[in-house]
């Protein structure tokens, strides 16, 4: 899949921003609070509207699901690598790391669910996301893989986190959204 070098919608600056927005972002004065405003929030910032809704349910998806991080982080990072989405598996590799995921499973990722070494919740939800990416659809064996280990809503927010993932791999991907600094992508990552 080629990836655009250049963004198509440039990152807003701070004062390119309105201060509903800037404070939405955590951006005042050209101050940033807790770390730097990530180019995806940057770009979005072009639709503000849209930005402060879409907040909303990616914080329900990231920090608020009744999955374990782990799981979640294993989902996201599959559908990124499947959607082809570079800014998305480079940010989700960090956070990976910090749910608990080493580099060996990380790179793992990249080689799929039958790749040797998983646990069969892992492959699991790594063959669960293949499904939803390919086929918008759970097979019975995937679902009853998954209701084995998890509560109905652990399920819905599965399928959830892997449609939300989805939708903002197509947005990174089409909007040319640039890797941050320090972000390595899919650099050293073995397929």
């Amino acid at each position: 899949m080629p990836r655009l070098q250049v963004p198509r919608l440039a990152p807003l600056a701070d004062d390119e921003m309105d201060a509903e927005t800037r404070a939405l972002l955590g951006a005042t004065s050209g101050e940033i609070r807790r770390g730097p405003i990530l180019n995806i929030f940057r770009t979005l910032a072009h639709h503000p509207k849209l930005l402060k809704r879409w907040l909303v349910f990616g914080n329900h998806v990231l920090a608020k699901s009744t999955l374990s991080p782990r799981e979640r982080e294993l989902a996201i990072l599959r559908i990124g690598w499947r959607c082809g989405s570079e800014y998305e598996w480079g940010q989700h590799v960090v956070i990976g790391r910090m749910s608990g995921l080493s580099d060996d499973e990380i790179r793992r990722v990249a080689a799929g669910p039958d790749a040797d070494g998983w646990s069969g919740i892992d492959a699991a939800i790594l063959r669960a996301v293949d499904e939803l990416h390919d086929d918008s659809f759970l097979s019975d064996a995937s679902w009853n893989a998954l209701t084995a280990q998890w509560s109905n809503e652990q399920v819905i927010d599965f399928i959830f986190a892997v449609g939300q993932y989805t939708l903002v791999s197509m947005a990174l991907n089409s909007l040319g959204v640039q890797l941050d600094a320090g972000v390595e992508g899919f650099r050293g990552t073995a397929t």
